[in-house]
């Protein structure tokens, strides 16, 4: 677990004159992938840096990474990593200051690059996953589809949790940007729908394209679902320290719980596991993990509580259970 350096309480002058000293004399450049949600992601982190620093100038630099350009299933490619190894790669050599991903795109079993470090985790969105129907669809329940109705979904771990639920349904492989998917999904008429963030629909501005929306119980979250990191260098103290604050405390707990699990279980880009941790009423720490085999025939699940300061031993507890349920031997069965 990497610790960033904590922030002054309070500071003594406007937080763009502190930094003047501290940054480059130039527009800082935020580094994102290049699609709608990506961009909607990256002015979300423009926005809360500049509320903090009305006078900071930020460039939006866009990056087409190679998840991006190969259209064929990710896992033959090297899997999530994809979607980071160029803004990785630009952030280490200076082309970028700082760099936006999406969490639930950090993949767990690959060590984040030397030097760099996610100094800030912006407040977690809605995680829930939702159903867009094609148009004209008659349908608003998965429940009620036909045997034998083809569903699309880029997620290894939204289809077994669709399967485990209907296994007489066909799930099948659908990627691309969330914009251009719904205009395939519409021209299409093989997919009665798709399914999706609830969350980036909104953020693209598609929630009146938003059907069934899943309950956390009917469908578990991708770790880290709902939540943008910013990276930045380590050794860049003044980014450092500016991005901290920017940081969601309660958020980079939640994630230092399903990180830690996710760590524990060393699953790769075909494995569909899910985590959701959730602060509860009492204050007490709350993460569910679940580990499926790719039909959703055979699946792990694990739920424990612990105490807030102590996020990474809950999720290192919650990657031993679900070890011991067999969620191990699981994954290893999951071609990679």
């Amino acid at each position: 677990m990497t610790i960033v350096p904590s922030t002054p309480a309070s500071l003594p002058v406007p937080a763009e004159q502190y930094f003047s000293a501290k940054l480059p004399d130039r527009p800082l450049r935020l580094g994102c992938r290049r699609s709608h949600l990506a961009r909607a992601y990256a002015h979300r982190v423009i926005e809360a840096l500049q509320r903090i620093a009305p006078g900071l100038r930020i460039e939006l630099v866009e990056i087409l990474t190679a998840g991006d350009r190969y259209k064929g299933d990710l896992s033959k490619l090297g899997g999530k990593g994809l979607f980071m190894k160029e803004i990785d790669k630009a952030l280490s050599v200076g082309r970028v200051d700082m760099a936006m991903h999406c969490m639930k795109d950090v993949p767990g079993d690959v060590p984040l690059p030397e030097g760099l470090v996610f100094a800030a985790y912006l407040e977690r969105d809605d995680v829930r996953d939702c159903v867009v129907w094609r148009e004209g669809s008659k349908y608003a329940s998965v429940d009620d589809l036909p045997p034998g109705t083809a569903l699309g979904t880029s997620a290894v771990r939204r289809k077994a949790q669709i399967l485990r639920r209907r296994p007489d349904l066909q799930v099948e492989r659908f990627r691309g940007n969330v914009v251009h998917r719904i205009s395939k999904l519409d021209e299409s008429g093989h997919l009665e729908g798709i399914v999706l963030s609830r969350g980036g629909l909104v953020h693209v501005g598609m929630e009146h394209r938003i059907g069934q929306v899943f309950t956390l119980e009917e469908m578990c979250p991708a770790v880290g679902a709902g939540v943008v990191g910013v990276q930045c260098r380590k050794a860049d103290e003044g980014m450092v320290e500016l991005l901290r604050l920017i940081d969601h405390a309660e958020t980079r707990i939640h994630v230092t719980a399903e990180r830690t699990m996710l760590h524990g279980l060393q699953g790769h880009c075909n494995s569909p596991i899910a985590g959701h941790c959730r602060t509860t009423e009492d204050g007490q720490l709350s993460l569910h993990g679940m580990v499926f085999s790719r039909e959703g025939a055979q699946f792990a699940y694990a739920h424990e509580w612990d105490s807030r300061d102590r996020a990474f031993e809950l999720g290192v507890y919650v990657a031993g259970v679900l070890a011991r349920k067999g969620a191990r031997d699981i994954i290893a069965g999951i071609p990679h």
